[in-house]
């Protein structure tokens, strides 16, 4: 499957679908504590990963951090950063929210704080983090690699795994999982839908959930 028709495939889907899939086979992938900071509303694309590191560059940098994934990145992809220092610096900010959204990104994740959170809401880019702060990267954090695999929450992310987050959490989901997560995902939506549908109709919603939602994650899986 080509990467547009996941992307739009994943368009159709929020977290929630996605992580009671993710339960149903058996997979990692939702991390709670990302709150959107800037627009609400669901992002979804391809991830570029960023990892950055307590302190300076060795031997200094001429390069800011994120900016090579900003340059590599466009329509459908979503910047992921690890700021795992446990230091309240930054590791995303203002003009990397316009230069972003200028490429056509979807939005960037960063697990630890970000800042420029007011300018990016001006612009209407997505930012979700884990935590907000005013502290400049500058002299604190820095970035050590692109394109490798971090740590969000508990779970592991690589370059080019996919992403859907929104007000309840955000979905990581491994390139060798998409399609079969996909599948799960759209079947137990189509299903949920149909419950709120009887629900809307006047059925009690005793009877609905009790009968049929309890019991969603346990059957056959595609």
């Amino acid at each position: 499957m080509d990467r547009q028709a996941i992307l739009a495939r994943l368009r159709r889907l929020d977290a929630c679908a996605l992580s009671d899939a993710a339960d149903q086979l058996g997979l990692a992938g939702a991390v709670s504590g990302l709150a959107p900071r800037t627009v609400k509303g669901r992002i979804c694309g391809r991830v570029l990963t960023v990892k950055l590191a307590a302190g300076t560059a060795p031997g200094g940098s001429r390069r800011h951090l994120c900016t090579s994934s900003i340059e590599a990145g466009g329509a459908g992809d979503v910047i992921v950063v690890e700021q795992r220092t446990g230091i309240d610096a930054a590791g995303w900010g203002g003009m990397l929210s316009n230069a972003a959204r200028l490429r056509g990104v979807s939005g960037v994740i960063v697990e630890g704080p970000a800042r420029d959170i007011d300018e990016a809401a001006e612009i209407s880019f997505p930012v979700f983090s884990r935590a907000v702060t005013a502290r400049t990267a500058r002299g604190r954090v820095y970035e050590i690699a692109n394109g490798v695999p971090i740590q969000v929450g508990d779970v592991a992310v690589a370059e080019g795994d996919y992403v859907v987050a929104d007000g309840s959490g955000a979905v990581f989901i491994a390139q060798a999982s998409v399609e079969v997560l996909l599948t799960a995902a759209e079947a137990l939506a189509a299903r949920e839908g149909a419950m709120t549908k009887d629900i809307l109709a006047g059925h009690p919603i005793s009877q609905v959930m009790g009968a049929k939602y309890e019991t969603m994650l346990t059957g056959a899986r595609p």
